[in-house]
């Protein structure tokens, strides 16, 4: 079935958002939807999300009939489904592995899916190589998905939070490309700018309709300190709690002393990694950055997430390059079509 019509449109991208949705709203729709149904949504004859239409919401009055439609990446699955009993215990076992069996029992069209684990997090395979559905293709692979020495999956745990959980303690995140594909890895953290946002006082040549430029340190720190500990201690805040050094992340940008210390059980992996992800997590999330553009492509590509994008902004004092982690494609009656990016420092992996 293909619609090509829309009242509005709205079409989420983002590296941290677990599961990317989509609203659709349609006018006098001639064909059945469905809620369950796997769908894919195409801007300018390119493929843009994967996913399964959540809600499907029909309304009849004076004048005339329309439909909204919802729904969400694959991901979604994995956010909503809950680990099944017998619970896992995930001791001593990899990524991989943890990955394969927790979608073991996932619908047809998410089994098939291939898994990319980027470079540096799946460690023993060189070179181009595929095993099964998992794909391993992004070059020299290191050590770094060495199994974790404690860790049991519990009743309440979704999918996702257990393979993102695994994904933190090891330094990465967990997101679902346009096709459908699951990734393991990091964000960009440098490489040629592929887009420009222009705003000179000028006027000339600006491709920008607004820019949102806005700083807050109430969630950022100085210090981050992760401190390891035996799972299962009875004083988990005691000196025999602490089974490995600490990892300790400082941030030179911060402007006075304000430490956070909290805690992680994995392994002795686990707290330096966690420490670099909740320093960068703050870094990013303590400044943001929103342009909206006009229609959703510059030249012949579409805005698309982790990807770099020189910004020129006389206006708010910025001129260096950024990494695209999030992107909105939006149509109403109102703005006609535009795409509003989200952008922060590159190489942040929170």
């Amino acid at each position: 079935i293909k619609i090509e019509h829309f009242m509005s449109y709205s079409i989420n991208a983002d590296l941290y958002t677990p599961a990317d949705a989509f609203h659709l709203e349609l006018a006098n729709p001639e064909t059945v939807i469905t809620a369950g149904g796997k769908c894919e949504l195409k801007i300018n004859g390119n493929l843009e999300l994967t996913g399964i239409i959540d809600e499907v919401h029909r309304k009849i009055s004076k004048s005339g009939v329309s439909l909204a439609v919802e729904g969400r990446d694959f991901m979604g699955w994995l956010v909503d489904a809950y680990c099944e009993p017998p619970w896992i215990d995930t001791k001593n076992m990899t990524l991989k592995t943890l990955a394969q069996k927790l979608l073991a029992n996932a619908p047809d069209f998410i089994k098939q899916i291939i898994i990319d684990y980027q470079d540096n997090v799946v460690g023993k395979y060189k070179g181009k190589k595929k095993i099964g559905k998992i794909s391993t293709s992004t070059g020299f692979l290191s050590l770094q998905d060495t199994a974790q020495k404690i860790g049991r999956i519990e009743a309440g745990q979704t999918v996702f939070e257990v393979l993102n959980n695994y994904a933190q303690s090891r330094g990465m995140i967990f997101y679902c490309l346009s096709n459908g594909t699951l990734v393991f890895g990091r964000p960009l953290a440098k490489g040629a700018p592929e887009y420009t946002l222009t705003m000179l006082k000028s006027g000339k040549d600006n491709n920008v309709i607004e820019s949102d430029v806005k700083q807050n340190i109430a969630r950022r720190y100085s210090k981050v300190i992760v401190v390891g500990q035996h799972q299962g201690d009875p004083t988990p805040l005691g000196p025999a709690a602490f089974n490995s050094p600490p990892g300790i992340r400082e941030d030179k940008t911060f402007p006075f002393p304000k430490p956070f210390v909290t805690t992680d059980n994995n392994d002795n992996v686990s707290p330096d990694m966690r420490a670099l992800k909740i320093m960068v997590k703050q870094q990013r999330e303590g400044t943001h950055l929103t342009y909206t553009v006009g229609r959703h492509s510059q030249g012949v590509k579409n805005w698309a997430i982790n990807k770099m994008c020189h910004i020129k902004d006389e206006v708010q004092g910025i001129d260096a390059d950024y990494l695209i982690y999030g992107r909105t494609f939006e149509m109403n009656k109102q703005t006609g079509p535009i795409t509003k990016v989200k952008l922060g420092k590159p190489g942040l992996i929170a």
